[in-house]
């Protein structure tokens, strides 16, 4: 471990067995994550959380011990330290409160309890002086998941195609009206109110954009300059594939891309470049996804995840 810095993990692989909205890889991409940390960046596995709905699990990755291991990580942070969330799963998008046709991102743990971009905001707001909090969400419609972050690598149409070794792929994502059905079965509640059924169903451990008055939801905006570092599978509008290869293996394509990159390159990498080197290789596998970056300027040119030169050697 790189000195001076304490690096800490909670990993998110949800593949909803025995549902309609079943995933394959989602696991595979947190279990291959965690091997990363460990053998490149210098994590301790001590200080790895791995939740996933793997049968046996003894934590489940329902929305209240999610946030119960991002708040707890981010509690015990000290100045100098790296934090690290990856979510592979499905996403969703949702209402925005007062402004009818918007949509504000969302990722849908096991039990449909959302945890909304509002939730990621009000966890970097917290972050004491001098620790960086990186997001990296293999889901759909994952832009924007950390509210009001400046983008650094956005939207594009610029298409690259090449050969592909893909033979089955599945968007990461549940529609809004499948949500509201399901959430509507648990709390019996007749209204198109998502927020409504999130209470009924989760109370205080529903996400504080159903929470707060929307008067209060402005004291959790971007105020200033952050740590915070989003790295999405895709653009807001867009879908993240849930992949099975012509060989069996089952992965998130940009959970995979990402491993991808540290394979072929040893030395530390920023952030932009890990995004922008994503891309390439999602697009030479015809992905129609592009991942993006949201950071303040100095969290792009810095190093993924604080990795050292000297920690890049003893990997190898």
């Amino acid at each position: 471990m790189d000195k001076g810095k304490n690096k800490w993990a909670v990993l998110v692989g949800c593949n909803y067995p025995n549902t309609k909205y079943t995933l394959h890889g989602c696991i595979n991409d947190v279990q291959a994550m965690r091997d990363l940390l460990v053998k490149k960046f210098g994590f301790d596995p001590k200080n790895i959380n791995l939740l996933t709905d793997k049968p046996g699990s003894f934590i489940l990755p329902t929305g209240a011990n999610i946030m119960k291991a991002l708040n707890r990580m981010v509690d015990q942070a000290q100045s100098g330290d790296v934090l690290y969330f990856h979510y592979s799963g499905h996403g969703t998008l949702v209402d925005k409160p007062f402004l009818p046709f918007s949509k504000e991102e969302a990722i849908v743990p096991i039990d449909f309890n959302l945890i909304t971009n509002v939730d990621f905001r009000h966890l970097v707001n917290k972050l004491p002086k001098g620790v960086t909090f990186t997001v990296l969400s293999d889901s759909c419609h994952s832009g924007g998941l950390i509210d009001k972050e400046k983008e650094q690598i956005g939207p594009s149409n610029n298409h690259l195609h090449g050969d592909s070794s893909i033979s089955c792929s599945k968007p990461k994502a549940i529609p809004y009206e499948s949500v509201l059905t399901h959430l509507s079965s648990l709390s019996n509640i007749n209204t198109t109110d998502i927020g409504t059924h999130l209470l009924e169903v989760f109370g205080a451990d529903a996400s504080l954009r159903f929470r707060l008055p929307h008067v209060e939801l402005e004291f959790y905006k971007a105020l200033k300059q952050d740590e915070g570092i989003l790295l999405s599978g895709c653009q807001a509008d867009e879908t993240s594939a849930d992949v099975i290869s012509e060989k069996g293996e089952a992965f998130g394509a940009f959970s995979n891309a990402v491993q991808q990159v540290f394979k072929e390159h040893s030395g530390p990498l920023t952030n932009t470049e890990v995004v922008s080197m994503a891309r390439k290789i999602l697009a030479n596998q015809q992905f129609e996804q592009h991942p993006c970056l949201y950071c303040s300027d100095e969290n792009a040119a810095a190093t993924f995840l604080s990795q050292s030169a000297t920690a890049a050697s003893s990997s190898n």
